[in-house]
């Protein structure tokens, strides 16, 4: 990378490309693993559905992202990259922490990409390719942000339609209460994942 311009490398370049395919064949094995768990459900109703879930909507961001990367040939800003890699890599602690669970034949190589190979992936291409000067322990509060309005927004669909994504953030499960305290314990989880991030970011900046 041209660390003056932004300009990506080709090497780069590829493997964001690279990245963005990975994101975008680990959604769909996710979206055909629940179409066949779900079958009474239609294609819409399986969509909305995994649009609930934090590792869904984080894939899609970094498919997004890379994606971009990919087709201009240009970084994205290193404020935005370095909060990917957090959501990516709590997604990937959190799961592997908290959720995971046997599975088998495709709903295996789903849950695979999406909490294991894609955080690794997108880390990976953070610490060879992505800037990390100027980084201050401002990000932080910029990086909370993402998590924050997820749980909003999970609580808030979850009133409307009494499902909820994660036991933690269930009231009929953990009571009020006990949300409070997993949505407190969470947002610290970030912080300190942050603080991780951004310790990285100063040894390894140019």
């Amino acid at each position: 990378m041209d660390f003056r311009s932004n300009a990506l490398s080709p090497l780069a370049r590829f493997l964001a490309r690279l990245v963005a395919l990975i994101a975008l064949a680990t959604l769909a094995a996710q979206f055909l693993s629940s179409m066949e768990s779900m079958p009474d459900k239609t294609a819409t109703a399986v969509a909305w559905s995994m649009l609930r879930y934090f590792t869904i909507l984080t894939s899609l961001l970094s498919l997004l992202s890379f994606a971009a990367m990919g087709a201009t040939g240009r970084a994205l800003h290193r404020l935005w990259l370095g909060g990917l890699v957090l959501w990516e890599a709590m997604t990937g602690a959190i799961y592997h922490l908290l959720l995971s669970r046997a599975l088998a034949g495709l709903a295996f190589w789903a849950d695979l990409g999406l909490h294991t190979v894609l955080p690794v992936l997108v880390l990976g291409w953070w610490l060879g390719f992505a800037r990390k000067d100027r980084m201050t322990s401002w990000a932080l509060v910029a990086w909370i942000v993402w998590p924050g309005l997820y749980i909003v927004y999970a609580l808030a669909r979850g009133q409307m339609d009494g499902e909820y994504p994660y036991f933690f953030l269930d009231p009929a499960r953990v009571r009020w209460d006990g949300v409070a305290v997993w949505a407190g314990l969470i947002c610290l989880g970030f912080l300190g994942g942050g603080a991780v991030i951004l310790m990285l970011a100063r040894l390894l900046r140019r």
